[in-house]
């Protein structure tokens, strides 16, 4: 179990991180310089749009022809559309990528836990509406952490519409819940102040940073732009319920691991796996056990942790292109 209060925060004090993190969050976004597809003179460049789902703002990123096979992106906690700032250009100019923020989460509505039902059922349920208004018939799923168990219940729902997985640090096993998620699962068992006690250390800024920063070769290769706009966003008043409620709806995922796994054996999506090995939430251990229900599957543990695209987006871009050039086309 980590100790959160063990983990050495910045050097600049919270005030500070919120006041960066806010000039950049109202300012013109994390990347400060044209993307890639500008630079080229395509017409690939990440657009960022809102689209109503039932009453509610849904943010989202997308780039790339229309016509192209579809990626459809979904970001794991505590983070948002963000974490694809850099893998969306690097694939626009061949495939169609989109990237929804969830209802409280990055720049979508965040009603109050009274307003909305923040579970991951809801979840799955906003995004199938939103694949909707934008007409995705047919897509391949990138999930990680968060995105595995929103992911999976579209796909079980709608197992015709995935034409493959892409499976970064997303887990559908027991394999992959170790000791890490031991206070999870008390407060799963009795959902009482004194066992979500040690959970709320996960919504303090050290750990937003640990997230991006422990099992990497290099943390300086990592910007603090992540964890500082993560935690400003986290820091907005009635976020912290939202995502106490969402560590307490998360023991609704475990029991559905048995249907998910019938749906890939039945249904064989041809999988990429591409695991940042070091992540101590969602370790190694989880990423295994696809190979036993999955055919067609291409395997990669990295030498990363739970946000493998910072240090290894390059790579991930390049089997990710090759991977579905062969399966989507």
């Amino acid at each position: 179990m980590v100790n959160f209060k063990s983990i050495t925060p910045m050097t600049t004090g919270l005030g500070l991180a919120s006041i960066l993190a806010a000039a950049l969050y109202l300012g013109s976004g994390l990347a400060p310089g044209p993307t890639a597809a500008e630079v080229n003179g395509s017409t690939t460049a990440t657009l960022h749009k809102t689209v109503k789902v039932d009453g509610l703002d849904i943010f989202y990123r997308e780039a790339g022809p229309k016509d192209a096979p579809t990626i459809l992106l979904l970001h794991g906690f505590p983070t948002s559309s963000q974490m694809f700032r850099n893998l969306i250009p690097a694939l626009s100019d061949r495939f169609h990528l989109v990237a929804p923020d969830y209802p409280g989460f990055g720049n979508s509505a965040m009603p109050t836990v009274d307003q909305f039902e923040y579970t991951f059922d809801r979840l799955a349920d906003v995004i199938d509406g939103f694949t909707e208004k934008l007409g995705l018939k047919r897509y391949s799923l990138y999930v990680m952490d968060y995105g595995a168990p929103v992911g999976y219940r579209l796909a079980v729902k709608h197992p015709e519409r995935v034409q493959a997985l892409i499976v970064q640090n997303g887990n559908a096993y027991e394999e992959g819940l170790g000791q890490f998620w031991d206070p999870f699962r008390a407060y799963w068992k009795d959902r009482t102040d004194k066992n979500a006690a040690p959970l709320k250390g996960f919504l303090a800024l050290a750990a937003t940073r640990w997230q991006w920063t422990h099992g990497t070769r290099d943390e300086q290769a990592i910007s603090p732009d992540t964890w500082i706009v993560d935690q400003y966003l986290q820091d907005r008043p009635g976020n912290k319920d939202i995502q106490l409620q969402l560590f307490y709806d998360y023991g609704s995922n475990p029991p559905l691991y048995p249907e998910w796994q019938a749906y890939f054996r039945q249904y064989q999506p041809p999988t990429l796996v591409v695991w940042g090995k070091n992540d101590q939430i969602f370790p190694a251990e989880g990423a295994h056990p696809y190979k036993r229900d999955l055919k067609t599957i291409e395997f990669h543990l990295l030498d990363t942790g739970h946000f493998a695209l910072e240090e290894d987006g390059d790579f991930i871009a390049a089997r990710i292109r090759a991977f579905l050039t062969k399966y989507t086309t």
